[in-house]
């Protein structure tokens, strides 16, 4: 199925500060690679026929890249993003604008969430992280404005600080059903992670490894699965569910915390 993104390109790219453990201000980077990898990313996304949409980027916003945080946009509907970290902040009212000259209707969150960070729409169910970033009033704010059941998920560990470092939607991210995810149990309490087993039983398990390298930061569109190169594991997972894997190279955008899904806002008409 043919998916609408919309994407940053990162021009303004940096780590200058640590918002999470993956940032380290004192570690080399390079913008003009992470730009090359992002290229590759949206031309990966071009080649499987996805509408790619483009906001320009901020200077002094080095995680704008990351519009995948921007909101949560479902029915025509944009969640506005409210970030937890000042040096964060102003992406959101640039997200909230390009969404309202698109013509989509605009809703101001009231508590903190991180958009798509940590709301992932899987079938019938908008699954919804918190523990790090988002705050669990903020989910309850999301039922009440899309009117589809939230799932609250605990996230225990910090690596994985967003929801979508932790779980993959295979099937489903545009309402579909039936809805599949893959995700890493050990991101996840225990009381969430039986309510994972019990709402996909035919989920694809990742490893911590696959964890590591941000393998769960992906983007399916049903069928193909882009995900981070590095993992391996994942890969050969998918593949053995039915899914064809399309790798991606974004380490360099990695240092800040991010994968191809951090990159990537799913535009739902």
């Amino acid at each position: 199925m043919q998916r609408r993104f919309l994407m940053c390109r990162p021009t303004h790219f940096a780590v200058t500060y640590k918002i999470n453990p993956w940032m380290d201000p004192s570690a080399p980077y390079d913008t003009s690679l992470a730009i090359s990898q992002w290229e590759s990313l949206v031309s990966a996304y071009e080649e499987l026929g996805h509408q790619i949409e483009f906001i320009d980027p901020l200077p002094g916003l080095p995680d704008m890249v990351f519009a995948a945080n921007g909101g949560t946009v479902i029915d025509g509907t944009m969640f506005t993003a409210q970030f937890r970290y000042a040096e964060r902040a102003d992406e959101a009212p640039a997200y909230r604008d390009w969404s309202e000259r698109q013509g989509f209707e605009v809703h101001e969150a009231k508590h903190v969430n991180e958009g798509e960070g940590d709301f992932l729409l899987a079938g019938e169910f908008l699954l919804a992280g918190t523990g790090f970033r988002t705050a669990h009033a903020a989910h309850l704010e999301a039922q009440e404005l899309f009117g589809r059941p939230v799932i609250s998920l605990q996230l225990v560990d910090p690596r994985f600080y967003h929801l979508d470092t932790a779980i993959a939607v295979l099937s489903g991210s545009n309402g579909e059903k039936p809805a599949n995810i893959a995700y890493l149990p050990e991101a996840f309490s225990a009381g969430s992670q039986a309510v994972l087993r019990q709402l996909y039983p035919n989920a694809v398990i990742a490893n911590i490894a696959d964890g590591e390298v941000l393998g769960l930061n992906a983007v399916s569109d049903g069928h193909n699965v882009v995900l981070p190169v590095q993992a391996t594991n994942l890969a050969a997972e998918l593949t053995k569910a039915g899914y064809h894997p399309v790798p991606v190279d974004v380490s360099e955008l990695r240092l800040a915390g991010g994968g191809p899904k951090c990159c990537t806002l799913e535009l739902r008409a």
